[in-house]
């Protein structure tokens, strides 16, 4: 981050440079001309106007993305031309790394040297990768009986719809984009309502960078109107959609009451940190929980919410974890030396404090947090909590809350800690901290999860996959992999 805070604060006047829907290669306002307001976290003001987009404007945008696609403008596109293209968007990226990570702190409450570190960094290197891919991914010969020639050769599935949250705006739209792009599909995407303002700039940056008319259509809105819509269209492909349990389950109904079209889910989780006797040093294990827990003010689906820790280990882990949580204090998501910021919106801050009180009465013990702060700037902001004597039958120890809540559960044996590690309904993510590494093996091996950390958290890159197990979802983004949910595989069988 290369911006002071008072230069980020000059900076707020002139930050937003479009409002409306992004169709066909034209910013226009929705058919029935309503705006939604964009709230920021920050201080409850409105920060812009956006176009509220609903079915006929994902009409509109699915019928530019189908010519799009017929036509072959991307699709048939050669491979190294593609690749040229999201190449420069990616460098774009770069070039505007500090604009549009002061979009995403302003729009959705995350501090701005996170939004430069995590988000703005991860797109770059996943367009970059899918890029790459394009012209270096190749199709198959199936090794058949010598009279028969058999391909099996990969095509676009068409036209994507791709629904992505608020809570890593512009780095999860990337997940999306990156190989839906790669593998010659147009695509409709609806960011959320809470923080529509990267995606409009993103489609800015994708025409300047050489993306054809029609290939990216961008249609602000809510997700019971034009979220719905795309979900129930007909000419819709595929679907991918990163949220909440809930919604995903009425993308699965619409599929299933429109098109059969492909669906891919990822839900959210409920992650455990699973700590050995024999885990590393106290000290440095606390600020990974701390971190796995408060980053994002919690408002990330793979966040580590349960502590799950060994009886010999729990009060000195305790007291070092309640440490890192006093020493991170919320402050104005666009100061760079903010190390926590705003949650996302009014509705959901209630909703974590709501969880907070049902621990309370529930009978948990709350060790530090749970209150607001800053409530002076009108804006958003909670806490780090850390709740001990919590019962796995609780509602904080079940689902998932989305904040900056750590729960801790302690457990006497390996058996125990994978049977609490399993026990709830998500299987995103986990970490296993021991210094035994048949202890390692074996417990990674047993936890029902998509990912699995050992001795560290929220490590990652684009060249793997991520997802989950059960209610945490279908199907996987990033890595060559997430190509699968974005491609048809088509079968030429050739008698000889």
């Amino acid at each position: 981050m290369t911006m002071t805070y008072a230069e980020n604060l000059d900076r707020l006047g002139s930050l937003v440079k479009q409002t409306d829907a992004f169709i066909d290669g034209v910013f226009t306002p929705s058919v029935e001309g309503r705006r939604l307001d964009s709230i920021s976290p920050r201080d409850g003001a409105v920060v812009a106007s956006v176009a509220e987009c609903d079915r006929a404007d994902v009409d509109a945008a699915v019928r530019a993305a189908r010519a799009a696609f017929e036509d072959g403008r991307w699709s048939r596109r050669a491979p190294r031309s593609r690749r040229r293209v999201l190449q420069r968007l990616s460098r774009l990226l770069e070039e505007h790394a500090d604009e549009l990570a002061l979009l995403e702190s302003v729009d959705m409450g995350k501090p701005v040297s996170d939004a430069i570190a995590v988000d703005l960094r991860v797109s770059v290197q996943t367009f970059d990768f899918y890029a790459e891919a394009i012209d270096k991914t190749y199709d198959q010969v199936a090794p058949t009986d010598p009279s028969v020639h058999a391909t099996i050769t990969r095509e676009p599935l068409g036209v994507v719809g791709a629904v992505v949250p608020w809570n890593f705006p512009l780095m999860l739209t990337s997940w999306k984009l990156g190989p839906a792009l790669a593998a010659g599909n147009s695509v409709v995407l609806k960011p959320a309502e809470q923080s529509p303002l990267s995606a409009l700039r993103l489609a800015e940056l994708a025409a300047e960078a050489g993306l054809p008319d029609g290939v990216l259509n961008v249609v602000p809105g809510y997700g019971e109107t034009a979220g719905a819509a795309i979900g129930r269209h007909l000419d819709v492909d595929a679907v991918t959609f990163t949220g909440s349990g809930p919604v995903g389950r009425e993308f699965l109904r619409h599929a299933a009451d429109s098109n059969i079209k492909q669906v891919s889910l990822e839900l959210g989780g409920k992650s455990p940190q699973i700590v050995m006797a024999d885990a590393p040093d106290t000290v440095d294990v606390a600020a990974a929980i701390a971190g796995g827990i408060f980053f994002n003010q919690g408002e990330v689906c793979s966040a580590g919410s349960r502590l799950l820790v060994h009886s010999s280990r729990r009060d000195e882990l305790t007291e070092a974890v309640v440490q890192a949580a006093r020493e991170l204090e919320p402050g104005d998501p666009i100061d760079p030396a903010a190390r926590l910021g705003a949650m996302v919106e009014a509705e959901h801050l209630d909703r974590v404090l709501a969880y907070v009180d049902s621990a309370d009465q529930e009978g948990a013990r709350r060790l530090i947090g749970g209150g607001r702060r800053r409530e002076d700037t009108g804006g958003y902001y909670l806490e780090p909590t850390v709740l001990d004597d919590v019962a796995p039958t609780m509602r904080v120890a079940q689902e998932e809350i989305f904040g900056p809540v750590l729960t801790i559960l302690p457990f006497d044996t390996i058996e125990e800690a994978v049977a609490l590690a399993n026990g709830t309904p998500y299987g995103l993510a986990a970490a296993v901290w021991t210094n035994d590494l048949s202890t390692a093996h074996l417990t990674a091996k047993a936890i029902r999860a998509g990912t699995v950390w050992v001795n560290c958290y929220d490590a990652s890159d684009v060249t793997v996959p991520f997802g989950g197990y059960g209610e945490s979802g279908i199907g996987r983004d990033k890595s060559l992999h997430a190509l699968d949910k974005y491609s048809h595989l088509k079968t030429t069988w050739m008698q000889l």
